[in-house]
């Protein structure tokens, strides 16, 4: 076989540096076939994020584990991305994501929910500082696409700010104020009227 993987399941690695604390997502050992045998090599998947709303990801291939988990961290910051957030701990609003076979499903959640999520997204969204979300990935495992998936959702995420700026109008046009005299009577006030 040309080549051998060795999955590092949650692998839960953590540094801080310059406020940016990066998460160990997979590390696979490769083999290269050549004429005197096979040559093994690394391959890191790495998760960058300042835990509050910038996140990055980046992978790295060398024959040591420390170069190889050198080489993802140095190119997870040089593609990091903002991502906004509600009130610093969740989405505003639901999102699909996709990538090659991989499909996510983030959904904002209430406060208290926690991060209810497999593995690399786990590690994208513990990066990213949100503490309250719903994720559900569909379609592969493979940690590679299930974090290139993620990205595609988070960068799709947009706050009311945004949204309003886009459109021309007001925030408070975008997120419709909800005004009592206008609400449907329930079924107890038909009743005693």
């Amino acid at each position: 076989m040309a080549r051998e993987m060795k999955e590092g399941g949650r692998a839960g690695r953590e540094r801080e540096s310059d406020d940016l604390v990066d998460n160990l997502v997979s590390i696979n050992r490769v083999a290269k076939v050549v004429k005197g045998g096979r040559r093994f090599a690394f391959a890191a998947l790495v998760v960058v994020g300042d835990q509050r709303g910038r996140v990055g990801y980046g992978s790295g291939k060398a024959r040591e584990v420390p170069e190889a988990i050198r080489k993802a961290t140095e190119q997870a910051k040089k593609t990091m991305i903002r991502v906004p957030m509600k009130e610093g701990r969740t989405l505003h609003h639901d999102v699909h994501g996709t990538y090659g076979a991989g499909n996510v499903v983030l959904r904002s959640a209430e406060s208290g929910t926690g991060i209810i999520a497999g593995g690399p997204m786990r590690a994208v969204f513990e990066s990213l500082g949100i503490n309250d979300v719903v994720a559900k990935s569909t379609g592969t495992r493979n940690p590679h696409n299930m974090v290139k998936a993620t990205f595609d959702a988070l960068k799709r995420c947009a706050s009311p700010r945004i949204v309003a700026a886009r459109r021309g109008k007001k925030v408070a046009e975008i997120l419709g104020r909800r005004d009592t005299s206008s609400q449907p009577q329930t079924t107890s006030e038909v009743t005693n009227a």
